[in-house]
């Protein structure tokens, strides 16, 4: 069993797939799962706040703050959450390929605000 540092990812309790990825996150975390602690941003904008994060931001995409309290986000967001994960390590490696994360990034920014748009959440 490997001693993860903490995280303490701020995501958007009220969409549907978030909540989904969040319990496959956990499924396949294993004990890594432990040392996470997950933060609706919708229902707690002041400790975004206080970390130095900014929740309309943070709906637009996901933000991490690590053990040492520094905040990552986007796709570096993810990549951070999937190297705890063994069977989404080489998920992660590929996910910061330098040719391939600018398109990402673009792609999971239309993705996102599209969905806010069509909830009306949009920040």
């Amino acid at each position: 069993m490997r001693d993860w540092p903490r995280l303490k990812v701020y995501y958007d309790a009220v969409c549907p797939i978030c909540r989904r990825e969040r319990a496959r996150y956990e499924r396949w975390a294993g004990d890594a799962a432990s040392s996470v602690e997950w933060v609706d941003v919708t229902a707690n904008e002041d400790t975004l706040r206080a970390a130095g994060g900014d929740p309309d931001e943070a709906l637009l995409s996901l933000h991490v703050e690590d053990h040492r309290g520094r905040i990552v986000h986007g796709i570096d967001a993810y990549i951070l959450l999937m190297r705890r994960v063994p069977r989404l390590e080489p998920l992660a490696w590929l996910l910061g390929l330098p040719g391939l994360k600018p398109i990402l990034e673009w792609a999971y920014r239309r993705w996102v605000r599209r969905r806010l748009a069509l909830e009306g959440r949009l920040p």
